[in-house]
């Protein structure tokens, strides 16, 4: 078995960490029908209305410095973005505030400034508004549109709740409009209620945003949901395509929408112009051993602690394959047999990603592969054919608009 990936490699990864975000609870004042921890889905744990303990948190962020403050860490000046997450998180909000003062008052060798972040459904937000803004939060409102595109955000009782959200999210704007501008944006649902151009239209018109829309995800479906999660399902394309002025709707979305993130991923991998360091510049990528699949390294994006103390690499994967937890005896996490799941799993592809034309490009998670203990099998596999076609698909879009590729080499790639 090919070492893929390699214990420094995750210890490297650790001591540059830019995101670390905290489940703070599991209890939630909406019941979402596509919620991720929904009816639909069977691959989280019981929700019990749990809240998760300041000592957890303390216990990573103490696992954690030691990490930050080594000379693995490469940044001059590091930035790491706490997230918190739920569930809602401001039903927990004794947690938050006492995790950022902790943070706040960390002794630590190297300079790294820390951003909150916080994803909402707004309910409980002109309550808090003082205390977020105060510590500049980057706010994400989840928000699907107009009352009739938000039908599915309901409270327990199955009373709509858009409303209320809006009301919350006009306070914030009228009490603190610069924040609101600089630190505020969206999150929507895709789903058979709403459209992409139905969602952009109402949040770029009545707040000036632009919104992060997704799909809902089609990994863990429960066996007697499929179809009801087929009939709520809706194809992010198919929508965008759809739309009367889909272009100008694309151009607005900018990186926020697909074709503008393959196009982008497209140019990183295959322009020749684009270089992660000074290293990957004076390197000939021949050296080096192309990873199967395009799944991040361990905590090279993000660590996530779940409400019960399980650590992942990300929330979008299921809770079973988490690598880690965190008790009241501290934090386990064996680096070793990390790099060797990821290698296990890694060999079960070698053979497909060897043959795929378009394993440079490749952003295929591991985790959202069906089957990934016996035999997975990659959903995304292109052939010389289908490569053709994608790459035929990608200058076509470029040689139709010059302009969007400076647009995203200077606005995206370049930092």
């Amino acid at each position: 078995m090919n070492n893929y990936l390699t214990t420094n490699t995750i210890k490297h990864t650790l001591a540059n960490l830019n995101l670390l975000t905290f489940e703070v609870t599991d209890a939630c004042n909406l019941k979402c029908k596509y919620c991720g921890y929904g009816e639909f889905y069977e691959d989280y744990d019981e929700r019990k209305n749990q809240y998760l303990s300041t000592d957890y948190a303390k216990a990573v962020i103490d696992f954690l410095v030691p990490y930050w403050n080594s000379p693995l860490n490469t940044s001059v000046q590091k930035r790491v973005y706490v997230g918190f997450y739920g569930g809602e998180p401001l039903l927990n909000m004794p947690f938050i505030e006492a995790v950022i003062d902790y943070i706040l008052n960390l002794k630590l060798d190297k300079q790294i400034v820390f951003e909150f972040s916080m994803t909402t459904n707004a309910l409980l937000l002109e309550r808090y508004m003082d205390f977020i803004v105060k510590h500049k939060f980057n706010t994400l409102i989840s928000l699907d549109g107009n009352r009739e595109n938000t039908a599915y955000r309901v409270d327990n009782g199955g009373q709509p709740a858009f409303d209320r959200i809006i009301k919350n999210v006009n306070a914030l704007r009228n009490a603190y409009p610069d924040y609101f501008d600089k630190y505020v944006n969206f999150n929507s649902v895709l789903h058979n209620k709403n459209s992409v151009e139905s969602i952009y239209t109402y949040i770029k018109d009545e707040y000036d945003k632009i919104p992060a829309i997704s799909e809902l995800n089609n990994m863990g479906i429960r066996p007697e949901k499929r179809d009801l999660f087929e009939r709520t399902y809706k194809d992010y394309q198919e929508s965008i395509s759809s739309s009367e002025n889909y272009r100008d709707i694309e151009r607005g979305m900018f990186i926020k929408s697909g074709t503008y993130q393959t196009v982008s991923t497209f140019l990183q991998q295959y322009s020749g112009f684009v270089f992660k360091d000074y290293t990957d510049l004076l390197l000939d990528e021949k050296e080096g051993k192309r990873r199967p699949t395009g799944t991040c390294s361990p905590f090279s994006k993000k660590m996530f602690i779940t409400v019960n103390g399980k650590i992942l690499p990300c929330e979008r994967i299921g809770q079973q394959f988490a690598l880690g937890t965190v008790d009241n005896n501290g934090v386990h996490l064996d680096l070793d047999s990390i790099a060797e799941k990821y290698n296990n799993y890694f060999s079960k592809l070698e053979k497909q990603c060897s043959y795929c034309k378009q394993c440079k490009s490749c952003v295929q998670c591991i985790f959202n592969l069906e089957n990934i203990d016996n035999k997975p099998v990659c959903t995304n596999f292109m052939n010389e054919t289908d490569f053709e076609n994608y790459v035929r698909e990608q200058v076509h879009f470029l040689a139709q608009n010059p302009e969007e590729y400076y647009r995203i080499m200077e606005e995206v790639i370049i930092e």
